[in-house]
């Protein structure tokens, strides 16, 4: 069989099954990766190229450092905190969902919900409320706030590697706005929509005991990280992977202080890592390398410019609002990677700044997560959490809040990168 068609019928092959196999979906893009190589679809020099090691170093790095950040039990103080000074239930609950939003500005958002969810189940046990709207609206805080920096969330750290963008493009970028104040036009419209869920919510708030800080230091090694990738966007280099070799440096520092003094083990802190996505983002960096090696980015890039004509605003409302719904239900990691080689090669055929499409996808994928409970790994995350405490999570509750919050956060982003990027 020729390679290109072998290429192809492997990667919807695979792309398939991960719909209908999704707990295999690590297995089946890794021995995906492997038999490309194999059948000499793609060399192996390829395949360890087309492996982005860049985000692989945020990612791993991020994961060391927000473990031991997670175990300081700082986020867990503050949010506590927040919830003792919220003068009723509906602003503890909202002032909750905006501060699992900020913390997943800088850290993953499955880590988020680990780490403000107890909370949230406490103060539904003491004030006796059903926890399954909270818990939603944390996961699809964390996971709109994710796509407004790059150390937020996978996609944005892919989006950053294959579009070249440092820490601080996300704020500005070629001296307009970033997505960063995209993101956040969307959460400002969607908030109305969490107000409409909680605001009858209005029982006066019980003090709950606050959580003690084990220690500051990992507070101050996330801030210093933070600080690292801002600085180095300034310094321009050939070296391409300077944020995954500064994540990687602090993620080390985080787990020799925890070992030294947190009284922490090399084990726990590597459990940390979720082991699971890094292979599995590997896997699929080969598929998608198979399909871009042997020319299948460039013929459906023409066939989707073909249907877009000369009409950009139709090709960017397409980009947006298909790629919203498929990740729905599609992970929107795999479906990124395949994409973001498309989009720039659309915009290279008519000759426009691959910012809009690009910024557009990155709207549209990460926040269509939102729409369902297994659109995001928070989501299921969240929701297994629930189940684990024994409150009935159903389909339909999550999409009664996730639909109208995603419609009014990506619409309100969409207009916002429309009108910034169109030109």
């Amino acid at each position: 069989m020729d390679r290109s068609i072998l290429s192809l019928f492997i990667f919807v092959l695979v792309y398939s099954l991960f719909v209908l196999l999704p707990a295999r979906r690590t297995a089946l893009a890794v021995s995906a990766g492997i038999l490309l190589v194999i059948t000499g679809v793609i060399s192996l020099e390829e395949a360890l190229s087309s492996i982005n090691w860049n985000v692989m170093g945020i990612f791993i790095g991020m994961g060391l450092v927000t473990g031991v950040f997670r175990g300081s039990r700082v986020p867990a103080y503050v949010a506590e905190l927040i919830v003792d000074r919220a003068k009723n239930t509906a602003r503890a609950i909202l002032l909750i969902c905006a501060f699992a939003g900020f913390i997943s500005v800088f850290v993953d958002n499955v880590a988020t919900v680990l780490i403000v969810a107890p909370v949230a189940l406490a103060l539904a046990k003491k004030l006796g409320i059903d926890p399954v709207k909270i818990m939603v609206g944390i996961a699809i805080s964390s996971n709109l706030q994710g796509a407004a920096t790059l150390i937020g969330d996978a996609p944005s750290m892919l989006l950053g590697s294959f579009a070249g963008m440092n820490f601080m493009d996300f704020f500005a970028y070629k001296g307009r706005p970033g997505i960063f104040f995209a993101v956040q036009l969307g959460a400002a419209a969607s908030f109305f929509v969490l107000y409409g869920v909680f605001h009858k919510n209005r029982e006066k708030m019980k003090i709950i005991p606050v959580e003690k800080v084990r220690s500051w230091v990992p507070t101050i090694i996330l801030i210093c990280l933070i600080f690292l990738l801002a600085l180095a966007s300034f310094f321009k280099t050939h070296f391409s992977s300077i944020p995954g070799t500064i994540c990687l440096a602090m993620g080390i520092m985080s787990v020799a202080w925890d070992i030294f003094f947190g009284k922490g083990s090399l084990t726990e802190n590597l459990k940390s890592i979720q082991w699971v996505e890094v292979f599995f983002l590997m896997g699929i960096f080969v598929l998608v390398g198979s399909i871009t090696v042997t020319g299948w980015t460039m013929r459906i890039s023409e066939f989707l410019s073909g249907i877009i004509g000369n009409n950009i605003f139709i090709g960017y409302t397409l980009i947006v609002f298909v790629s919203m719904f498929l990740s729905a239900f599609v992970d929107n990691i795999p479906f990124l990677v395949a994409m973001i080689p498309v989009a720039i090669s659309i915009s290279a055929k008519l000759h426009i700044n691959p910012s809009l499409f690009l910024f557009g996808l990155l709207i549209g994928s990460s926040l269509g997560g939102n729409i369902t409970p297994i659109g995001a790994s928070a989501n299921i995350v969240s929701m297994g959490l629930l189940r684990k405490e024994g409150y009935d999570a159903r389909f339909g509750d999550f999409v009664k809040i996730g639909l109208p919050f995603t419609l009014a956060a990506v619409t309100a982003a969409y207009l916002f990168i429309w009108f910034v990027w169109k030109g």
